[in-house]
């Protein structure tokens, strides 16, 4: 028996909602500097976002409720700005780009970008 006021079951299941994740190439960047400031004992913990309309990957210098550093991926920011930020403690962008590795270098400004 069929009610008139509920809608009929579908038989094809709902589609799971998209996220943005960094790929293995952006996470071994990323994880690469975090690695090297861990061991220079300037951070010390970092939690990942994966969101539907960005990736965010955070940053501590110790266990707090605000990360020092948020490194973001945002798709929908490709053809204009670029898709990668890195932002302090403060909200403020620090740099914005179309190339994780360059993003990254207001970070770790010794660091070489190999491509």
């Amino acid at each position: 028996m069929v009610h008139a006021g509920e809608p009929l079951a579908s038989a094809a299941p709902a589609k799971p909602p998209v996220i943005v994740a960094f790929d293995r190439k952006e996470l071994a960047l990323i994880l690469s500097l975090y690695g090297r400031k861990v061991g220079q004992g300037e951070w010390r913990d970092y939690a990942m976002d994966f969101l539907r309309e960005r990736a965010v990957f955070s940053v501590y210098a110790r266990v707090s409720e605000r990360p020092l550093f948020i490194i973001e991926k945002t798709p929908k920011l490709r053809n204009r700005q670029g898709q990668y930020a890195v932002t302090n403690q403060q909200g403020r962008i620090l740099k914005r780009g179309h190339e994780l590795g360059l993003v990254l270098r207001v970070l770790d400004p010794q660091l070489a970008v190999v491509g």
